[in-house]
């Protein structure tokens, strides 16, 4: 299958930042996302910033679903008691893009070193839609979204639309 650029796609996203700490207004991260996913001509249909709770995680991804086709949750990838993105999201894709994890642990750690394990960064697809849970600091939101999730996001919804 070709290479699908984004401008040929309509493609509606959701940014949903997930911390115990942020707020709308504080939360520079997911302003990042949005900003970039824009630049790439990308609308946003959905935003939003939750508590790191993982009923409020799947009950946030079912109203994002009903506009969004690129789903992001920022934040909640990491170690502490307190994460639970991943688990909250990876029961519930059908298919995981494996690639992703791997290949944005590589990146970080050209960037920050060995830290770049600590990210349980995850990517899948579920109804049609694909969803990314990266990390929720600046540096890598805007690595995950700049260099990885804008640049396929139309090849990789092409894919998941496909009819065989």
């Amino acid at each position: 299958m070709p290479h699908v650029q984004n401008s040929e796609m309509k493609i509606n996203a959701a940014v949903i930042t997930v911390s115990s700490s942020r707020t709308p207004k504080t939360d520079e991260s997911g302003r990042a996302i949005r900003e970039i996913l824009t630049q790439k001509g990308i609308s946003i249909s959905f935003t939003r910033v939750i508590r790191d709770d993982i009923e409020e995680i799947c009950t946030t991804l079912k109203s994002a679903m009903e506009d969004a086709d690129l789903l992001i949750f920022c934040g909640g990838t990491g170690l502490t008691k307190d994460d639970c993105t991943t688990e909250a999201i990876s029961p519930l894709l059908e298919k995981t893009i494996d690639g992703f994890g791997e290949l944005f642990r590589w990146m970080s750690y050209q960037e920050i070193g060995t830290a770049a394990m600590l990210s349980r960064a995850i990517a899948g697809t579920l109804a049609g839609r694909v969803i990314f849970c990266i990390p929720g600091s600046p540096g890598a939101a805007k690595l995950a979204t700049e260099r990885l999730i804008a640049p396929e996001a139309g090849h990789i919804l092409a894919h998941v639309r496909r009819q065989v």
